[in-house]
C-alpha cells in the first residue's frame, strides 16, 4: 500500500494551555507513523482566509454544522488580532507511512453532539459546550487534520505555499522581547527517543512546558557528520581532561595487578596525560554517531554533509532566563544525578544516553542555532517532494 502524507495543526489555544507534549504523545504512540517534519507558523490573515474557504466539503464525514463551526474558528481564532495585528503561534505536524490519513483522523477524533468520551485528542482537549436551546456556546478543536486524502493534498500545499513568509523560526512572537531579560535557547530531544513509537518526545514536552516558555521555533533534524563535530567541538577537550585522571587510575590498577609493579603517583599521572586524549577522542567520536548514526572515523568527503540515519526534534524556547529555566527542568549531565521530576532522571540512561540537549548560555544558543540551521525547515520541500504533479 503506498504511503501518504498527512498533518496535524496544533491550535493557539492548546499550545498556549501547555497542551502540545500531550497531543505529540498520543499522534506518535497510536499512530505509530513516522514524524517527518514540523514548523511553526504565525498565520497571515491570507492564509487563514484560503485555508478556511477549503474546510467546509461534501467529502468531509462530519456534519456539516461542526465543519461551519471549525471554519469559523480558524478564521476567529488563527487571524492575527484585527487591532493590534499581532499573530498567533500553531505548530503544524508532518506523518508520512500507510493510512496516514485515516490514522491520523482516528487519533484526532471527530465532534459529535451530545457524545461524551476520553479516546481521542479532541475528547480530552478539545470542548463544545451547548446552552440549553441546542446551539453552541464553546467551541474548541484543540486540534486541525485533514478528513480525507484529496483534501490532505490541497491543504499541505496551501500551507507549504506559506511557509517561508508565515512559518519558521517565529521574530517578535512574545511581549517580553524587549525585556533585557528576555533570552532565547536551544532544546534537542535526541536519537534514543525515537528508536521506536512511543510518547517519551511528547512527555519531554510536557515537562518543558513547566518552565512557562514559549515554543517559537521547531524542526525534525537528521545530523550531519560535520554537523555533530561543529556542534559538539567544545566538548572534545572537556573530555581529555576529565578521562586523564580516571583512565590513569584504571591503568595504575590493571597494571599494579598483571605485572605486579608499583606505580607511583607520578607515573599515574603520565598514564592519565597519555590515555586521557585517546579515551577522550573515543568517547566524541561514539556522542557523535550516537546523534547522526555514523562512525566520523568511517565518513570522509561529501559524505560528512550527508544527513545522517538518526532523527531528532529541535525546538527554541523563549522568554525570561529562559536558558536557565529549562536547564533545570532538564537537570544535569549524568541521570544519576538529577533530581527526581527532571527530563534526565526521567528518560536518560547514561551520560551520553540522556533524552535531551539544552544551550548552557545565550551565546551558545545563538552558536548551536547557527550550526544546526534552525531557520532552515525542510517542511515546504517535504511536501513538494512528496506531490510531485
Amino acid at each position: 500500500m503506498a504511503e501518504e502524507l498527512s498533518y496535524v495543526i496544533i491550535n493557539p489555544y492548546t499550545i498556549y494551555k501547555s497542551r502540545t507534549g500531550g497531543v505529540l504523545a498520543r499522534l506518535l504512540t497510536r499512530t505509530s507513523l513516522d514524524l517527518v517534519g514540523a514548523q511553526m507558523f504565525a498565520p497571515s490573515q491570507a492564509l487563514v482566509d484560503e485555508y478556511a474557504q477549503n474546510i467546509v466539503t461534501e467529502a468531509d464525514p462530519q456534519d456539516r454544522k461542526i465543519q461551519e463551526l471549525i471554519r469559523d474558528y480558524v478564521k476567529e481564532n488563527l487571524a492575527p488580532d484585527p487591532i493590534t495585528g499581532v499573530r498567533e503561534r500553531v505548530m503544524m505536524l508532518l506523518f508520512r507511512g500507510e493510512n496516514a490519513v485515516r490514522r491520523i483522523r482516528e487519533t484526532v477524533g471527530t465532534f459529535k453532539e451530545n457524545f461524551l468520551g476520553g479516546l481521542s485528542i479532541r475528547d480530552t482537549y478539545g470542548d463544545m459546550v451547548y446552552n440549553r436551546d441546542g446551539s453552541v456556546r464553546y467551541f474548541e478543536p484543540a486540534v486541525l487534520a485533514s478528513p480525507n486524502i484529496a483534501e490532505a493534498k490541497l491543504k499541505l500545499k496551501i500551507w507549504a505555499k506559506y511557509a517561508d513568509s508565515d512559518g519558521g523560526l517565529l521574530e517578535k512572537a512574545l511581549p517580553t522581547v524587549t525585556d533585557p531579560r528576555h533570552e532565547r535557547t536551544l532544546v534537542i530531544i535526541k536519537p534514543d527517543n525515537f528508536k521506536f513509537p512511543n510518547g517519551r518526545p511528547g512527555n519531554i514536552l510536557d515537562i518543558f512546558s513547566r518552565t512557562g516558555l514559549a515554543i517559537t521555533g521547531i524542526k525534525v533534524h537528521r545530523m550531519t557528520v560535520a554537523e555533530a563535530e561543529d556542534f559538539y567541538g567544545p566538548v572534545r577537550d572537556v573530555l581529555k581532561g576529565v578521562l586523564a585522571e580516571p583512565f590513569g587510575e584504571r591503568a595504575k590498577d590493571l597494571l599494579s595487578s598483571a605485572l605486579n609493579v608499583p606505580i607511583t603517583p607520578e607515573m599515574q599521572a603520565q598514564l592519565g596525560s597519555i590515555l586521557g586524549p585517546v579515551a577522550g577522542a573515543a568517547q566524541f567520536n561514539n556522542i557523535v554517531k550516537f546523534m547522526t548514526g555514523r562512525a566520523p572515523t568511517d565518513t570522509k568527503g561529501e559524505a560528512r554533509n550527508e544527513p545522517g540515519t538518526e532523527k531528532c526534534i529541535i525546538l527554541v524556547y523563549e522568554g525570561i532566563d529562559a536558558v536557565k529555566k529549562i536547564r533545570e527542568v532538564l537537570g544535569p549531565t549524568d541521570p544519576a544525578k538529577a533530581p527526581p521530576g527532571s527530563i534526565r532522571r526521567e528518560f536518560g540512561s547514561t551520560i551520553m544516553v540522556n533524552a535531551a540537549h539544552a544551550s548552557d548560555s545565550a551565546d551558545n544558543a545563538r552558536r548551536e542555532m547557527g550550526i544546526v540551521k534552525i531557520r532552515e525547515n525542510n517542511f515546504k520541500s517535504l511536501i513538494e517532494s512528496f506531490y510531485q504533479d
